[in-house]
């Protein structure tokens, strides 16, 4: 029943009622009284559910399956699961964004955000049969859209097809980000500078090995990202509330399981155990640790070039990283490394979605866990805020990235420490000596050689040379892609 608007009621509604009582509802939305109860309830964090695009479109798909499912097995009327089906596809191409309102962190294991696409779907089907929203003896949330289904295998069903959809531009800028470091690694491989160990002066690399190993750290990080999408795969469509399939058709959970797979072109499986899959949030952990670990590689090699661009006058000055604005309010000149620095802020974030997922997951008592919603608010927003601050480290830092040739080949042909390599030669005793002279003097240890051993020159030089040792491996940068 539709009200019309008066002084004391501006806006017009119409009247919906649930196991609670009746509500106003406004008369132009597409939500009903369940979704008008959440909004009411839930005023925590003012991110909307529609804030994740991916997890709308994601459940709309899971309803489309689940309609066409019930349409075959002749539990709900074919005109009626079509025009479900219709209005669930205008919410997987984006249209009804803003119809999707309820606060990200709510109580209730996503029944508010199950019950809003539900209500959504079933005014849109409505209007496109030619009714009112609100007729819901013709279509109904519950009776229609949910038939078959609860929340508690269609939210999770959900979440894992809006992660799968959340990692492939992930995995995509990792691609992206590892060839960047693959080819500045290319550009420098004959570039000798000094490798460090607990921040001293160690042994000479070249500038080639040293981005060449950000790059494989990316390489593995993309391996794990693919690895773990078919974690996502296992649905538990027709469990219902505990994993017990009560109020679905025995046949639903092939059928809609089929049904999904078809729509999406996904090898999606149903679980084995529907009632352990109620409670098991090993997909959302799997997901949250590749993640984390993709953070803390993205975190190093920030950090390292942050390090790296230090200086210049006082600092290590082995390379230079985009200037990008000034630097300070007051020193004149001083340019910040500001992109690593905000790589390192989303890699922070990520490290707290983890730590969300592990609390929230480990909560799961007796047949659910009611804490989906923050593990997928957590997950979804970790996975952009990476996407996007890899994109932005690639474009505005990396591709930028010159180094300082002369001021690597001084580090390593004057660090004390490639006295290591005449150890065989005279021993670990007279080799310590020498470089205890070299660091003393200010002098390089070819020349202290030169003086205290007996060595021909041009051994010391083959021993010495610091591009034969960083080479000891053979090791090059095309190979290892």
């Amino acid at each position: 029943m539709t009200t019309q608007a008066t002084d004391r009621n501006p806006q017009p509604t119409r009247l919906e009622h649930d196991c609670i009582g009746e509500l106003a509802v406004p008369a132009n939305v597409y939500w009903g009284i369940h979704t008008q109860r959440a909004i009411g309830n839930f005023t925590v964090s003012n991110i909307p559910d529609s804030a994740h695009p991916q997890l709308i479109r994601a459940y709309a798909t899971v309803k489309r399956a689940c309609a066409e499912a019930n349409a075959e097995l002749g539990l709900i009327d074919e005109d009626k699961a079509r025009a479900i089906v219709a209005a669930c596809l205008e919410i997987e191409g984006g249209k009804l964004a803003d119809q999707f309102p309820v606060d990200v962190l709510q109580g209730g294991a996503g029944t508010s955000t199950n019950m809003n696409m539900n209500e959504v779907i079933a005014n849109r089907a409505l209007e496109i049969i030619g009714r009112q929203r609100g007729d819901y003896a013709v279509i109904h949330p519950n009776d229609t859209v949910n038939h078959s289904q609860s929340t508690n295998d269609t939210y999770p069903a959900a979440c894992k097809l809006a992660l799968i959809d959340a990692l492939n531009p992930l995995a995509e800028e990792t691609r992206k980000l590892a060839r960047a470091f693959h080819d500045l690694a290319d550009r420098h491989i004959n570039d000798v500078t000094i490798g460090r160990t607990q921040l001293q002066d160690a042994v000479p690399m070249t500038y080639g090995q040293e981005f060449h190993a950000f790059a494989s750290f990316l390489k593995t990080d993309l391996a794990e990202l693919e690895r773990v999408v078919p974690r996502l795969m296992s649905l538990n469509l027709g469990a219902t509330a505990i994993g017990t399939g009560i109020c679905a058709d025995l046949r639903f959970r092939k059928t809609a399981t089929e049904h999904l797979a078809r729509i999406t072109g996904l090898p999606i499986t149903a679980a084995p155990d529907p009632v352990a899959a109620m409670t098991d949030m090993s997909a959302y952990i799997a997901v949250s640790q590749t993640v984390k670990n993709l953070a803390i590689h993205l975190k190093k090699a920030a950090d390292d070039l942050r390090l790296l661009n230090s200086g210049p006058h006082d600092g290590f000055n082995d390379l230079n990283v985009p200037a990008r604005q000034a630097g300070s309010s007051i020193m004149p000149g001083k340019v910040n490394p500001v992109i690593p620095e905000c790589v390192d802020q989303c890699c922070f974030m990520v490290f707290g979605m983890d730590t969300t997922v592990t609390w929230a997951a480990s909560e799961g008592q007796l047949q659910l866990n009611a804490f989906d919603p923050v593990m997928i608010h957590a997950l979804l927003g970790g996975i952009d805020l990476l996407t996007r601050a890899m994109a932005m480290f690639r474009e505005r830092c990396v591709d930028g990235i010159t180094i300082n040739a002369e001021v690597g080949r001084r580090y390593a042909a004057y660090s004390p420490s490639i006295a290591a390599t005449l150890n065989d030669a005279i021993g670990y005793e007279h080799a310590a000596d020498i470089a205890k002279e070299a660091a003393v003097s200010g002098r390089s240890v070819r020349e202290v050689a030169g003086e205290r051993t007996d060595l021909p020159a041009d051994e010391l030089d083959a021993l010495l040379d610091p591009i034969a040792l960083s080479r000891r491996l053979g090791q090059t940068c095309r190979e290892h892609q």
